[in-house]
């Protein structure tokens, strides 16, 4: 386990994403996933209010519902929940009385009396940044929730959080959760990156697997096809994207792991990252990721990896 950034909380090295359940996994095979997590002695499972509601017939909020249920059988104390206001259809946004009524309605489906680490989702600009800040320190005072982190924030937006937050002596952000892989470098590695090391933020990627196409599953354009992830993964595909997952092949092949495993040490060697976030939608999916947190990369192959990886020009 390693330390959470200033939280005083330890995590695994690798999070599990929750936004397969109640969509591509089901309740009971999202279930087995959790119990295999678990198993192999992962202990943060990151969610958000608005899982799953780009389903037809869902609302928001049946990832947490999943997590709760299988929480209820579990002993809290053993585990890191994280998740996310600003997105669910009925709580939009990060006015302080919405922050507040999401949290409540996150803590109900997870059936819980606080959250460990609860995210701002996305920035909302219409509302001032010392009223949602407040609003979370609030949580904070009234144990709610342990941690305040932030996702999909820019740099100066960061700031300014910290700013006023010590200025006005609230709890301060711990984590920022940002799109970050192989194939989406520049944000942290460019803009973010000083106020990551100034801050000492937790960084916890997103999308480290690029939507699964860093699985290696798709090694063309028709692969990607109509599949569920397709808008995602159609954003990523390009000559230089083919080439990464080859070269992330050949590395596999050498530490006879999975190509998943791979992407995500490669990741995980990255200055301020503590945990990559994968998903996965059957306890098969998981031990390829899972391969992921006792692999450590030769130096010679980060280097293959950067230099095939490196971001060029539109």
């Amino acid at each position: 386990m390693t330390p959470f950034g200033t939280s005083g909380l330890t995590v695994f090295p690798l999070v599990l994403g929750g936004n397969t359940f109640g969509w591509t996994s089901d309740a009971a095979e999202s279930r087995a996933v959790l119990d295999a997590f678990v198993a192999q002695g992962g202990n943060f499972i990151d969610t958000a209010d608005s899982y799953t509601a780009w389903i037809d017939g869902n609302s928001g909020g049946e990832s947490e519902t999943i997590i709760g249920s299988w929480l209820a059988q579990r002993s809290r104390n053993s585990i890191l929940i994280g998740t996310k206001v600003s997105q669910h259809p009925d709580f939009r946004g990060l006015a302080a009385a919405n922050v507040k009524a999401a949290a409540e309605a996150s803590l109900t489906r997870l059936g819980t009396d606080y959250i460990d680490v609860y995210f701002a989702h996305y920035d909302d600009v219409s509302v001032p940044l010392e009223e949602t800040a407040a609003a979370f320190d609030a949580l904070v005072t009234a144990g709610k929730i342990r941690a305040v982190a932030l996702s999909n924030y820019s740099a100066d937006r960061i700031q300014e959080w910290f700013t006023i937050a010590q200025t006005n002596g609230f709890a301060t952000p711990v984590a920022l959760q940002p799109h970050y892989n192989l194939l989406h470098r520049t944000d942290v590695e460019g803009e973010l990156a000083p106020i990551i090391a100034e801050h000492k933020l937790a960084v916890l990627p997103y999308f480290g697997l690029a939507a699964g196409f860093l699985t290696g599953k798709y090694r063309s354009v028709d692969d990607i096809g109509d599949t569920d992830r397709s808008r995602y993964l159609n954003r990523y595909a390009s000559a230089q994207a083919f080439s990464i997952v080859d070269a992330l092949e050949e590395i596999a092949q050498a530490h006879a792991t999975a190509i998943a495993a791979v992407a995500l040490a490669w990741l995980r060697s990255r200055t301020g990252v503590l945990a990559p976030l994968a998903s996965a939608r059957t306890v098969e999916q998981l031990s390829e990721v899972m391969a992921s947190t006792h692999l450590e990369l030769m130096p010679d192959e980060i280097a293959t990896l950067d230099a095939v990886s490196e971001p060029r020009s539109a």
